[in-house]
């Protein structure tokens, strides 16, 4: 048998690209009777790779760009996003949603959730969270690491109703930026892009109603690595080919491998594709040069993150209409009546 290594991922990268512009130039205008594309561009690799997209799908006329920085983003974010768009020809708008966020209690109900696991926090210190324990095979923890303005580092375990608040008021980022995707897209009658790739859509890293709302997602079947790839192959500017991913959510920099996944994107993406095609642990453990109980940790945590956040991608649930009922029970009587 083969060794697992990472040529799986490899991929045709111009016959994709055509691939998709084609899906996404067909659904646009017979699936979704829409004029053009709103893509949310964070100059990120993703986002970035779905204005490429979208623009080779279009053209760059057809496709409209929103810079949507916050208190917490990295200046640098909104940089990049305003080269890509030059670079692509399109048109942006760049909107400071942070008054908004303000306005409905984002900041001062995380701050809140902070200060009771931590007192000394005030707002000119800088914080993240990240995840410990799920691939090594024990239960995850979420831990608090602030950085006070000396540079003192302090860190503490979550309770889960701290965890939570802070979470969900963080979540406001993502869906005060879906409400303005969606008001320019109907003020234009455009579609909104969503930018998951495979491994964020898969394994549930996305709000739902938030950047996990969208119209049509064009990379959510491609690997984070692809992504990459393909950005390179699209002709991206440097800055945004070798952008290091990351949430862009709070005010310390936090890698996507320190809040959720809890491996490196690269070596994630190989997991996740071994655990797709059904290789055992062994062979992905001699890949990653980890043991197999490290590997067997590993499966499991992409298992438990596909059963908890399998509402992530469901539709909301509807009460059958009264009609419908009778023909339920008519059936389970003819059942019964049959095992008598």
């Amino acid at each position: 048998m083969k060794a697992l290594d990472f040529d799986v991922l490899e991929l045709d990268l111009e016959r994709e690209a055509d691939r998709i512009a084609s899906h996404v130039r067909d659904s646009t205008a017979r699936v979704l009777h829409k004029r053009g594309l709103v893509v949310a561009i964070s100059g990120g690799i993703d986002s970035s790779c779905c204005a490429a997209l979208a623009v080779r799908a279009l053209g760059p006329d057809r496709v409209f760009a929103l810079i949507l920085p916050e208190r917490d983003s990295n200046d640098d974010s909104a940089l990049r996003a305003g080269i890509l768009a030059t670079h692509l020809g399109i048109r942006s708008l760049t909107i400071d949603i942070a008054p908004a966020l303000e306005a409905i209690g984002c900041y001062s109900e995380r701050d809140a959730a902070v200060r009771r696991a931590l007192p000394a926090f005030t707002d000119d210190w800088r914080f993240k969270i990240v995840i410990d324990g799920g691939t090594e095979g024990r239960v995850n923890v979420f831990k608090l690491v602030a950085e006070s303005p000396e540079g003192e580092v302090h860190e503490r375990t979550l309770g889960l109703s701290d965890y939570l608040q802070i979470v969900a008021a963080t979540n406001f980022k993502q869906r005060i930026r879906k409400t303005l995707e969606y008001y320019h897209a109907d003020r234009l009658n455009y579609a909104v892009v969503g930018t998951p790739n495979h491994l964020e859509y898969d394994q549930g890293f996305f709000v739902k109603n938030g950047d996990g709302s969208a119209d049509i997602k064009p990379i959510a079947h491609l690997y984070k690595s692809q992504v990459y790839a393909m950005a390179r192959h699209l002709g991206l500017p440097e800055r945004v080919c070798n952008v290091v991913p990351t949430t862009d959510t709070y005010s310390l920099a936090q890698g996507q491998d320190e809040f959720y996944f809890a491996l490196p994107y690269r070596q994630m993406d190989l997991a996740l594709w071994a655990r797709d095609h059904g290789c055992p642990a062994t062979r992905l453990a001699e890949a990653l040069g980890i043991d197999r109980e490290r590997a067997e940790a590993i499966y499991a945590d992409i298992d438990n993150k596909r059963r908890t956040t399998r509402y992530l991608h469901e539709p909301p649930i509807l009460v059958a209409n009264a009609w419908q009922v009778p023909a339920v029970r008519e059936d389970r009587v003819a059942e019964q009546g049959h095992a008598h």
